[in-house]
């Protein structure tokens, strides 16, 4: 097991959920096969001695940090049992790669692979029980991941985005050819602007405070993102943007191409009323074999399936790892 180096001390609770004294945690870090460093929290059940134990590598939600959902998650299961590593993606909080806040569809799926490298090579884990969690943006990441990657066993995608979609088509799929050949003459514009000032430009991110007419999902990722319930110094949603161009590759590569060749188990989880539901809806659509489930949560929003005990149903996703890394 590699400890992190140049990271913030593990004995330093950073987290915006409580801390459950029963859960041991670990600052680690790994390396993807693109040579970026990974920095992860691992999460260790004090009271629970197995050998060759299961193991889930967790992350997201698109432009959050591993302290805030993904480990919000990660503690949670590993109350259940499980080993859990919640990490940063690449580009992003404590991990490493230059320049920063970018996305790749590539690299980020790659970051889940690299987590079951390391996850895999752990004397006390049975790398024929690993699992991957993506929540949001790394929902759709973790499918794609899933679809490559032989080695994990079950897959979870909560509140799940596509990013490829979305980056293509908006909202609803509401971006037509025309919009979306503008939209790359802007953004590759922007390209030609920041290869020459030495700079990256932000894209617009949540605002600093709300006037009251923006979209209800606005509204809930404010809630979450920029208020003590979920805000993070590191957190690009909390305190930052992405880099303007990143969007590019998402628009050109689309990450669920091959979903419907996944033959390990998936569960898809998503809130009835979140504006985001379709994603998973169709995602769904695409997956064969009977070891595959969407469960839509009763009054749910998107935001509500971050840290939301009341609506994230822990147990049936604890049930349905149990099931698939026996």
């Amino acid at each position: 097991m590699v400890e992190a180096k140049n990271a913030a001390s593990s004995n330093v609770w950073d987290k915006t959920f409580k801390k459950n004294t029963n859960i041991d945690t670990k600052k680690v870090n790994f390396t993807n096969r693109y040579g970026i460093t990974l920095v992860g929290d691992l999460y260790i059940p004090k009271n629970i001695k197995i050998a060759n134990m299961p193991a889930i590598a967790i992350s997201g939600p698109f432009g959050a940090v591993k302290e805030q959902a993904s480990g919000f998650y990660a503690q949670k299961l590993a109350e259940l049992g499980y080993m859990t590593l919640a990490f940063d993606p690449s580009y992003t909080g404590e991990s490493g790669g230059i320049p920063r806040h970018v996305a790749s569809p590539d690299i980020n799926t790659e970051d889940f692979s690299a987590a079951v490298d390391f996850l895999s090579n752990q004397k006390n884990i049975n790398p024929e029980k690993i699992g991957i969690l993506g929540i949001c943006g790394f929902g759709g990441f973790a499918l794609n991941a899933a679809a490559m990657d032989t080695r994990i066993k079950a897959t979870v995608a909560s509140t799940m985005y596509d990013m490829g979609r979305v980056s293509a088509n908006g909202y609803f799929d509401l971006v037509e050819e025309d919009e979306r050949y503008s939209l790359k003459e802007k953004l590759n514009k922007q390209r030609t602007e920041d290869y020459k000032s030495g700079t990256f430009a932000p894209q617009p991110g949540l605002p600093e405070k709300l006037t009251g007419k923006e979209p209800q999902f606005i509204k809930d990722y404010f809630d979450y993102y920029k208020t003590s319930r979920g805000f993070h110094k590191r957190s690009l949603n909390s305190n930052g943007n992405w880099n303007m161009t990143s969007s590019l590759s998402f628009i050109n590569m689309p990450i669920l191409a091959y979903s419907s060749e996944i033959k390990s188990a998936v569960m898809l989880l998503h809130g009835e009323n979140a504006h985001s539901k379709y994603f998973s809806e169709d995602a769904f659509k695409k997956l064969k074999g009977e070891n595959k489930e969407l469960l839509i949560i009763k009054d749910a929003n998107h935001v509500d399936l971050y840290d939301n005990l009341e609506k994230i149903p822990f147990n049936k996703i604890d049930e349905f790892f149990k099931l698939n890394l026996k």
